[in-house]
C-alpha cells in the first residue's frame, strides 16, 4: 500500500528522469554529431533564395578589354648609346669601305623584326643603299647596328644621319650618323 511518502518519492523520480534524459541526450553538443557549418553561396542556393538575395550581396564582375592585337598596341623608341667604330671626326683616306657600328637600345615596347628599317634622312649615303634591314631586337634589348660605307673619293668632312622606321613608315627613336673627314 502506498504511504503518502512513497507518492512523493516516485513523483519526485518520475519528474527527475525526463530532465536527465533531455540533459544527457539532447542538451549534450559535445557528443551530438553536428554538419559542418557551410556558409550561403551563389553555389549552393536555389534560384527562389538567390532570387530573394540583394545584389549587393553577390560580386559584381570586373571586365577589362583586351586588346586585339598587342602590335597596335606598343610604342617604337630607340635609344643611341654611342659609336663602335668610326668615332665622329675620324680621318680616313679615300674610296675605302668601312665598317661603322654603333650600339642602341629598344627602349620602346615593340619587337623589332623583319618589318623595320634604317633609313637615310639626311647628308650623304656614302655608297650605300639608303633604307636598310633593321637588326632585329626584342623591347629591352641593346644590339649593334652595323652599316658598310665607302669614303668618297674627293677631300673633305662627310656626314651620312640615318633614322629607325617601323612598319608603318613613321620615323622613331635618336638618329644614328657617321661623320669623317677625307684626306689625300
Amino acid at each position: 500500500m502506498d504511504t503518502p511518502h512513497s507518492q512523493k518519492k516516485y513523483g519526485v523520480s518520475i519528474f527527475l528522469i525526463p530532465l536527465f534524459l533531455i540533459f544527457f541526450t539532447g542538451c549534450n553538443l559535445k557528443t551530438s554529431p553536428q554538419s559542418p557549418y557551410v556558409p550561403p553561396t551563389t553555389a549552393n542556393l536555389s534560384t527562389a533564395q538567390l532570387v530573394s538575395k540583394s545584389p549587393t550581396l553577390l560580386p559584381s564582375p570586373t571586365f577589362q578589354s583586351i586588346p586585339t592585337n598587342l602590335v597596335d598596341d606598343c610604342s617604337d623608341n630607340l635609344l643611341y648609346i654611342g659609336d663602335i667604330t668610326i668615332p665622329d671626326g675620324t680621318n680616313l683616306v679615300p674610296g675605302i669601305e668601312v665598317d661603322k657600328q654603333w650600339q642602341v637600345k629598344n627602349i620602346g615596347t615593340c619587337d623589332w623584326d623583319h618589318r623595320y628599317s634604317l633609313r637615310m634622312i639626311s647628308g650623304d649615303s656614302m655608297g650605300t643603299e639608303q633604307q636598310q634591314s633593321l637588326f632585329p631586337a626584342r623591347a629591352g634589348s641593346q644590339v649593334v647596328i652595323q652599316l658598310t660605307f665607302t669614303t668618297p673619293l674627293l677631300a673633305g668632312t662627310y656626314k651620312s644621319v640615318w633614322q629607325a622606321i617601323n612598319p608603318d613608315s613613321q620615323s622613331f627613336g635618336d638618329p644614328i650618323s657617321i661623320l669623317i673627314v677625307v684626306v689625300p
